[in-house]
């Protein structure tokens, strides 16, 4: 595969989206954070075990430490996936049931919906399945 063609991957497109979404999670963490806490403990260097304890911040906290455990793969498996030329098919049908997936995980998480919250994380996971699938097989 030459350069042209690994520039012209619809993985690196997501790959690229799915860096957007990682920086939403971070700065809607530290958002509802500093709402509860104040723009000087955010400012600050956080030595106390002052941590936010809100609803909200606490739900972001986590949507986006649950997103963190599988970013890592998705990023590993759109890499490989666009290296290995395989530039649509199964491999991107489940990059981006993922990525739909986490987006959609957010709202779901903040307002506190659980089993849908729970059905779609697993449909994120299906979609690094069908990845691994199409590199495996």
């Amino acid at each position: 595969m030459d350069t042209a063609e690994l520039a012209a991957s619809p993985f690196l497109t997501l790959l690229g989206w799915s860096v957007v979404l990682l920086v939403f999670h971070v700065g809607l963490q530290g958002m509802t954070a500093t709402s509860e806490l104040g723009s000087a403990w955010n400012a600050g260097p956080r030595d106390g075990s002052n941590k936010p304890e809100g609803k909200i911040a606490g739900r972001s906290a986590r949507a986006s430490a649950n997103f963190q455990e599988t970013y890592p793969a998705f990023v590993g498996l759109a890499l490989a996936l666009a290296v290995a030329g395989e530039p649509g098919g199964w491999g991107l049908m489940g990059a981006w049931l993922w990525m739909i997936c986490r987006i959609i995980y957010i709202p779901l998480y903040l307002a506190g919906v659980p089993y849908v919250r729970s059905l779609v994380w697993v449909g994120s996971i299906i979609g690094l399945l069908v990845m691994t699938g199409v590199l495996i097989f």
